[in-house]
């Protein structure tokens, strides 16, 4: 990833799919999303492009939570957030 990332919009799906998340996985998403704003290299955030897509990144929640973005003019659009199976249909 090339561009800083300096906001952040989030999709109905990511919106819907986060609010049934555990407490406990919303509140490690939290975080991790502070640590996306700050540094996108930050270790524990394991960003990479999901292979055969044009320009869709994933990044982890837990080892068992990911969730997925865009990016577009320093804009990251969450598009979903889930268990490790959400990377089946990005």
């Amino acid at each position: 990833m090339v561009e800083a990332i300096t906001a952040v919009r989030f999709t109905a799906t990511f919106k819907k799919h986060y609010q049934r998340l555990p407490p406990r996985v919303r509140e490690q998403f939290d975080r991790q999303l502070g640590r996306l704003l700050e540094d996108r290299d930050y270790p524990s955030l394991r960003i990479k492009k999901i292979q055969g897509t044009a320009d869709i990144w994933e990044g982890s929640v837990t080892m068992q939570y990911r969730f997925t973005f865009t990016l577009a003019d320093g804009i990251a659009t969450l598009r979903n957030i889930g268990s490790h199976d959400i990377l089946k249909n990005p």
